[in-house]
């Protein structure tokens, strides 16, 4: 058995705090999405409504902002700064795994090759007064208010559903950007 605490919640309740932060991600991005193209898109990697990057940020950023956590400007600046770094490291990863980032900014004004702006910047600021100073306390005062067997089930059923679409997705892309020829070869030589 795992035991690891975080603001005082084990293991399983740090797995819905993390996947609800991703849902909550997946939400806001599908809501930009919307305002900015016209159109609803599912702006998660697999199927599932999370976008579990905003759950990674966010744990990130909990152990990352825990000395200036009660210094709004000081939030405001680190999270922007830290959020737009953030971002730019993943843009780097998604193009060497996948060939391709999933955003695009270059109709911005004031973006760096398409994948960070200064909107996005100053947007990312906002989020974590949003978030350290407000919706956390509530998140996890809901979290630890739900009985614990129910959350050791939800927990392990968020991981092992998330994995198996991730994995199946994953896989899909992998495949996909792949010459049909290699991988039949790749799949016969496997074989043999």
């Amino acid at each position: 058995m795992i035991h690891y605490y975080f603001h005082n919640m084990d293991i399983n309740q740090v797995v819905v705090w993390f996947f609800l932060y991703s849902f909550c991600g997946w939400c806001m991005e599908c809501i930009v999405i919307r305002r900015d193209l016209g159109y609803w898109e599912n702006r998660g990697f697999a199927k599932m409504p999370f976008c579990v990057i905003y759950g990674v940020g966010t744990f990130t950023a909990y152990h990352l902002f825990a000395p200036i956590q009660n210094n709004y400007i000081a939030l405001y600046i680190v999270g922007a700064i830290g959020a737009t770094i953030f971002e730019y490291l993943t843009a780097n990863i998604m193009q060497k795994l996948f060939g391709e980032v999933w955003w695009n900014y270059e109709y911005k004004k004031f973006n760096y090759k398409g994948v960070i702006c200064l909107e996005s910047t100053l947007a990312w600021g906002f989020l974590s007064l949003l978030i350290f100073g407000f919706f956390n306390n509530h998140i996890e005062f809901f979290i630890k208010s739900l009985n614990h067997e129910f959350v050791v089930i939800l927990s392990t059923f968020l991981v092992i559903a998330y994995l198996v679409d991730f994995t199946y997705h994953f896989t899909r892309s992998v495949f996909a950007k792949r010459e049909p020829e290699d991988i039949v070869n790749n799949r016969f030589n496997d074989f043999v």
